[in-house]
């Protein structure tokens, strides 16, 4: 056996974060998290770092925004994930000064977990979002630092928790508003398997300088479709109200924020397809489920059945 990877987490307690430190722990890999003395003493989130040492992993000292401690963090592991937020897509470029100073990474994974940022047709303000994450593509590539980059498309938990309806915390029961015709298809994943996706390609050839795309088959629909499996469940026809594309783009244009990014990606999504409008080409992409057929993920199905 291969000796694992020893890998470091930047963002480890943030919402996808946590998952994949636990994933990587359980894993086998030495794990470190790199996390901020104040978020070390936080209460809030005493529990989580709690867990985490009970895992063995190991809590590093640091912030994004001190090079020093970047750099010492980065020479003790082989790999770095880095899983930070929105607000810090742009403050990657101190990850990638700090692995290139630091000089022993074999595997940068920049905070993607989302829609194939090369292949989407997004409008304002999830334009700016995705930008920013295709400017940190080329910048790791045009430091030459081994990278995947994985797409997991929509977090269960987000999407599908609420049908996609902005605001609500559980599917509807009554009235569904659908976006578009309702027929191009989306992707969504429980976070737990994202994780374990993200950390087997950790030390995998095939994934090196590639695109990971967590599309399982069983976790593909379109938002009728999505709605026909919810009925189904629930033995309820629902009431479906369709927003026409021109409408859509009304309202992302007057809502609020973080409202308008919300209505922004559902559109590149449920109106556009990009999460399912291109072929994986083997010079760029490879797919997890057909790469790890072993892992045993929650389907669209399984999921939705805590919520009847």
């Amino acid at each position: 056996m291969a000796k694992k990877s020893k890998v470091l987490i930047i963002g480890g307690t943030g919402y996808i974060g946590k998952f994949i430190v636990q994933a990587s722990a359980k894993a086998g890999h030495p794990t470190f998290a790199l996390i901020r003395e104040t978020t070390g003493n936080d209460p809030g989130k005493a529990n989580l770092i709690e867990k985490f040492k009970n895992l063995g992993v190991t809590l590093l000292y640091g912030d994004l925004y001190d090079h020093e401690s970047l750099v010492k963090a980065i020479k003790q592991v082989d790999v770095v994930i880095s899983t930070v937020g929105f607000k810090q897509f742009a403050d990657q470029t101190k990850i990638i000064a700090a692995i290139k100073e630091a000089g022993n990474v074999k595997r940068f994974f920049p905070s993607e977990f989302g829609n194939d940022v090369d292949r989407v047709h997004a409008v304002e303000p999830a334009k700016s979002t995705f930008d920013v994450k295709v400017q940190i593509r080329r910048a790791v590539e045009a430091e030459g630092i081994p990278y995947t980059y994985v797409n997991n498309n929509f977090y269960a938990g987000y999407f599908l928790s609420s049908l996609a309806q902005p605001g609500s915390t559980s599917p509807p029961r009554d009235k569904v508003t659908i976006l578009g015709d309702g027929n191009p298809k989306a992707v969504f994943n429980k976070e737990d398997d994202i994780a374990t996706y993200t950390i087997r390609a950790v030390d995998d050839p095939r994934t090196l300088n590639k695109i990971l795309y967590v599309k399982p088959p069983q976790n593909i629909y379109s938002f009728n479709g999505l709605v026909a499996l919810w009925e189904k469940k629930i033995g309820k026809v629902l009431e479906k109200v369709y927003v026409p594309e021109d409408k859509l783009l009304k309202d992302i244009e007057e809502a609020p924020t973080p409202i308008n990014v919300i209505l922004a990606i559902n559109h590149s999504v449920f109106v556009k397809g990009d999460q399912t409008n291109f072929e994986i080409e083997p010079s760029f992409g490879v797919e997890a489920y057909e790469l790890y057929p072993d892992v045993k993920y929650t389907t669209v199905d399984e999921y939705l059945d805590q919520f009847v």
